[in-house]
């Protein structure tokens, strides 16, 4: 009789917790929005910030849109998740491509976000646009509607598209480094580089980072040498000037010399550098869009801080190695001041920052 009873009440507090956890599902408000994203401006982000503000659960839906000459699906999905880390980003690569109010439009659009959002319980979908009205009927949500005059935010992504520069106010500086063209050159001590990117800003109407690694080592070198903590200090502070130098630059950013040189020099003093160093190295891959190799084709400028023309020539071999060995494509430049720029701005002119590398 003791063992009925004590079963009987196992089943009962089991059959008690399995209907407190379907309450609980059924209590839970979970948000949805959904676009395209392209670019994620201030204007999405008051949507998703009024999900994240209001429901114990946020999913953003973004679509693919290779019609568009704008980040892929991937880059536009990073942003959200760095953004806002607790949101559920979900992708649709093979969601319909024709939009408007038609009938039969919006049902195909319904149809796919049932099918696409089966099981995830949407109580709330959010949004500042017309079809708020169909999509919350089809999921059987709650139309949550935000600032759907623009009336707070006066923005769209078409404007944001068509002037990226005049618009980056409306755009959170994690999106607007994606949106910029970065353009690094590279090469040994007295190659140009400098007066380069200096010039080639001056023509484009933009900012360029200048070398930080000469500023570090006029302040911190003993008997003109650093160790190779202060070789990761100078890749690491290069780094963090060029993020807050980037919010300024227009369509294109210009920088002298990359955390690969910095590792060069790290292994022709010290025959060695600090995994950090290489980490930094590695990353210059994916952080630079276009590298200009400039070339010893000019006369070598001995100036104090540098250690002569035979070490240029070895720089510049250790230098260009490296980007061969990592096999990061690159332009080289010779000739004068004039000539390199002609050619920078013959490859900048026809550069599609998503479309090639």
């Amino acid at each position: 009789m003791i063992t009925i009873v004590v079963i009987d009440c196992i089943m009962t507090n089991r059959v008690r917790r399995t209907i407190q956890r379907i309450k609980d599902r059924m209590s839970k408000k979970i948000g949805l929005t959904l676009g395209k994203f392209a670019p994620l401006h201030r204007g999405h982000q008051r949507v998703i910030e009024q999900s994240l503000a209001e429901m114990d659960h946020t999913v953003v839906l973004i679509y693919d849109c290779p019609e568009l000459d704008v980040p892929p699906l991937p880059i536009r999905r990073r942003w959200i998740e760095d953004l806002y880390p607790t949101i559920e980003v979900l992708e649709a690569w093979d969601g319909p491509s024709e939009t408007g109010l038609d009938p039969i439009i919006t049902a195909q659009h319904d149809a796919y976000l049932v099918s696409r959002l089966q099981g995830r319980g949407i109580t709330h979908f959010y949004s500042s646009e017309p079809y708020g009205e169909h999509v919350s009927r089809a999921l059987g949500a709650i139309d949550r509607r935000v600032d759907e005059k623009r009336e707070a935010i006066q923005i769209s992504a078409t404007q944001i598209r068509n002037d990226t520069y005049g618009c980056r106010e409306y755009l959170s500086p994690r999106v607007y480094r994606d949106l910029v063209t970065h353009v690094v050159f590279v090469g040994a001590p007295s190659t140009g580089k400098t007066t380069l990117a200096q010039a080639v800003a001056t023509l484009y109407n933009t900012v360029w980072m200048p070398e930080y690694g000469r500023e570090y080592w006029a302040t911190h070198q003993v008997d003109r040498r650093l160790t190779r903590e202060q070789l990761v200090e100078i890749a690491l502070g290069h780094r963090e000037r060029e993020d807050r130098l980037v919010a300024s630059a227009n369509k294109f950013f210009f920088v002298d010399t990359d955390a690969t040189t910095t590792l060069q020099f790290s292994r022709y003093y010290h025959d060695s550098a600090r995994p950090d160093l290489l980490d930094l190295a590695d990353q210059c891959r994916e952080r630079y869009d276009i590298v200009f190799l400039c070339e010893c084709d000019i006369p070598y400028d001995n100036t104090w801080d540098r250690s002569g023309a035979v070490f240029r020539t070895v720089m510049q071999r250790r230098i260009e190695s490296d980007l061969l060995a990592r096999q990061r494509p690159f332009y080289r430049l010779g000739g004068s001041v004039e000539e390199r720029v002609a050619k920078v701005a013959s490859r900048l002119d026809t550069f599609k920052k998503y479309r090639e590398r």
